[in-house]
């Protein structure tokens, strides 16, 4: 079968929404008053810390779609002071957001035992926190979620080429500068990263047979699978794997934006970003060639984003693996699109109608296993009723 990225068409339901006059779709989907009713309309969950798991109702599979956010558009109402990465969260509630996260990843790889019958992947973001301030529609949502994500791998390999051009892709864009232009140091660099359970992996061996993808992304296998994603060292190195790119990110684009040869303030590793970074020509040759773009080309200029943003995915392979991967994350680029997936959504209420009872089956176990777990309690709304998302009595603690 040929490798290529594939587009895949899901349907939805359209959402009978009114948004005011004068206001575009993008404005009104990432103001607060529509977080409120997302957690309303389609909440499933929500913990404490407020973490809110929901239905995505104009998602990306109707086989299994759903995702956590940080909800925090109703206790923190400037958008700029909103946690927007797994850095940002208190030791608490990076806890429950890892436990939420494997939590997940247990149910769709138990009931999705198959990797030549089903690709699973989750997809963590840090949701449009440095959408540039002159591009159109800047969104206020700007807060962190995972996307957990499931797609036959029949309806892949039946859906059609993608466009390879689509900037979205791994490899369009300025998104992929750090390995296009800098793979030696950036790979370099990254092995200072102490991690017992998570294995370098070349790019060849971290593609999808299926699609190609991911494209030239630092990768790495987890070592013992699912078990590892239990334990809480599986989860620190993700988090190192997160804080050697920040730290790479914030130094790239700080020389860029100044010139100024320094550690950022913020830095977790500051003796190899001094010695490994700084001292490196290359370096210096790309971060002088993007800023000379900036300024000549105002159309790169108004895609760049100047803090750090990025997309973290663990994916099963089709050998079984299951794989780390992280991007730097392009104004509009989804999950899926790091796998080579795009994702071409079409309004049809009967197909999403038809779906949706099995879709929702699924959603409501996951529930009940997080709050067996007390991971969070149901939200009620019109569309189930509260018991169909509560922990079953052969799940309690008590028995």
């Amino acid at each position: 079968m040929r490798n290529m990225p594939r587009e895949v068409e899901t349907p939805f339901r359209p959402l009978p929404m009114k948004i005011p006059e004068g206001m575009g779709k993008n404005e009104f989907f990432n103001s607060a008053n529509n977080l409120k009713n997302l957690s309303e309309d389609n909440g499933l969950l929500k913990t404490r810390e407020n973490f809110l798991l929901y239905r995505k109702a104009i998602g990306h599979s109707l086989e299994f779609d759903t995702s956590i956010i940080f909800d925090t558009s109703q206790t923190i109402l400037d958008p700029l002071g909103r946690p927007v990465r797994r850095d940002q969260l208190t030791k608490s509630q990076s806890h429950v957001w890892s436990r939420m996260s494997q939590t997940i990843m247990d149910y769709m790889l138990e009931i999705y035992p198959d990797p030549n019958k089903h690709l699973v992947f989750c997809g963590e973001a840090s949701l449009d926190p440095t959408w540039p301030i002159n591009k159109p529609g800047v969104p206020s949502i700007r807060m962190i979620h995972n996307h957990f994500i499931v797609y036959p791998q029949e309806l892949l390999r039946n859906a059609k080429e993608a466009d390879r051009n689509n900037p979205n892709l791994t490899d369009g864009g300025h998104h992929g500068l750090f390995l296009k232009h800098l793979g030696d140091v950036y790979q370099r660099f990254l092995e200072i990263l102490h991690l017992t359970i998570l294995k370098p992996i070349s790019t060849d061996e971290s593609r999808l047979t299926i699609t190609g993808y991911p494209q030239g992304l630092p990768s790495w296998e987890v070592v013992g699978g699912l078990e590892s994603l239990k334990t809480p060292q599986f989860w620190k190195e993700y988090d190192l794997i997160l804080k050697g790119f920040l730290d790479f990110y914030r130094t790239f684009f700080g020389l860029v934006a100044t010139q100024i040869v320094g550690v950022p303030k913020e830095c977790y590793f500051p003796d190899q970003v001094e010695n490994v970074l700084l001292f490196n020509n290359d370096f210096h040759r790309v971060a002088r060639a993007v800023r000379l773009e900036v300024i000549n080309d105002p159309q790169f200029a108004n895609e760049v984003r100047w803090h750090p943003a990025y997309k973290q995915l663990i994916y099963r392979d089709c050998k079984g693996r299951l794989i780390v991967t992280i991007s730097q994350n392009s104004v509009g680029n989804a999950i899926t699109e790091l796998l080579g997936i795009v994702v071409k959504r079409v309004p049809d209420a009967e197909a999403y109608n038809k779906a949706e009872p099995a879709l929702l089956a699924k959603l409501f176990e996951v529930c009940r296993r997080l709050i067996s777990a007390d991971l969070g309690e149901p939200i009620p709304n019109g569309f189930w009723p509260v018991q169909d998302l509560s922990a079953t009595k052969s799940t309690s603690a008590v028995e």
